[in-house]
């Protein structure tokens, strides 16, 4: 089904894929001293627009921030009745803007070229004044915008946002910018939690079932019942992990025991729980359940019972 709607949709999609490729040429010695120029700076990344280009700004602040980049946005209207006065001496200032000639652009940057700011302009027509003007140029021109009437910024802002995209993962790795790094400045989402929250942040939140090898089947039974995970760890006296009863090892032990009489907890236990310590990524032991299909795993620290993580847990912190 090919009706003009989706002719549209398709012709758009490609021509803005087209203008992310047009990028790889301009990609070059300018881009690089833009990345040297932001990762010297002792100060911050300063980033102006106006229009759709200022909303794009503010994407890449975005970016630069969570990335280990401080950077800031400015938007030129405003930069101009009051707001240059965010500009310290050690910004780099990068402006972006598709036709370098909007009237805003052109009271803004004679005013940061008397501070001495180094001036990175990203624009699209490398003919007009903010081409002219700054101390690097970064090329995101583009053949046509993706709007019929080639007037709405379409293809324009997708490479705006893109070689914003570049800058920012070319600093990452200049600067040797961690995952561990990353989970800093995100520590309330998801993301963040896969990367720095660990088995030990949450095992501690469950009840800790435990019974000795000479338990009764009753009082197994109990424990497991009383702590609500399913599970009870076996240990020794000295609270060495010996093995693990589960739900499905009181069913089956039921299915095929005649008599219950006698029966205790080294008769039932699996004696090779499977377990992790306590500073294992979350993630990691999310793996672990995945891979040998279980609901619950045993945190022991050299054979030493601490408690038990359960699946649940991982999806209470959004790590599933």
């Amino acid at each position: 089904m090919n009706t003009p709607i989706i002719q549209s949709a398709i012709r758009t999609i490609e021509l803005e894929a087209a203008s992310v490729k047009h990028l790889i040429p301009f990609i070059d010695a300018s881009f690089e001293a833009a990345v040297q120029a932001i990762y010297r700076a002792k100060g911050r990344l300063v980033i102006s627009g106006i229009g759709k280009s200022a909303i794009v700004a503010q994407k890449i602040v975005a970016t630069f921030n969570s990335t280990g980049t401080p950077a800031l946005f400015m938007h030129a209207a405003d930069a101009i009745h009051g707001d240059l006065g965010m500009v310290q001496k050690d910004d780099v200032i990068m402006i972006i803007s598709k036709s370098g000639e909007s009237p805003e652009i052109k009271v803004l940057v004679p005013l940061i070229r008397n501070f001495g700011n180094t001036i990175i302009g990203m624009v699209g027509n490398m003919s007009g004044f903010l081409a002219a003007q700054v101390d690097i140029v970064l090329n995101t021109t583009v053949e046509q915008e993706a709007c019929p009437n080639n007037l709405a910024p379409t293809t324009s802002t997708t490479a705006q946002m893109v070689m914003g995209d570049a800058l920012a993962v070319a600093l990452m790795e200049l600067s040797g910018f961690t995952g561990q790094d990353f989970a800093k400045y995100h520590p309330g989402g998801n993301l963040g939690k896969r990367l720095y929250l660990r088995v030990e942040d949450l095992y501690k939140q469950n009840m800790q079932p435990k019974v000795l090898a000479t338990a009764s089947l009753k009082e197994v039974i109990v424990e497991i019942t009383e702590k609500r995970l399913g599970v009870t760890a076996v240990v020794d006296e000295q609270n060495m992990l010996q093995g693990i009863i589960t739900d499905g090892d009181l069913r089956r032990m039921l299915e095929r025991s005649n008599s219950l009489e006698n029966i205790i907890a080294k008769d039932i236990l699996s004696p090779h729980p499977k377990t992790v310590s306590a500073d294992t990524m979350a993630v990691d032991a999310l793996e672990v359940l995945r891979k040998h299909d279980i609901s619950q795993l045993l945190v022991a620290d050299n054979g030493v019972y601490l408690g038990v993580l359960h699946l649940h847990d991982l999806v209470r912190e959004g790590i599933i």
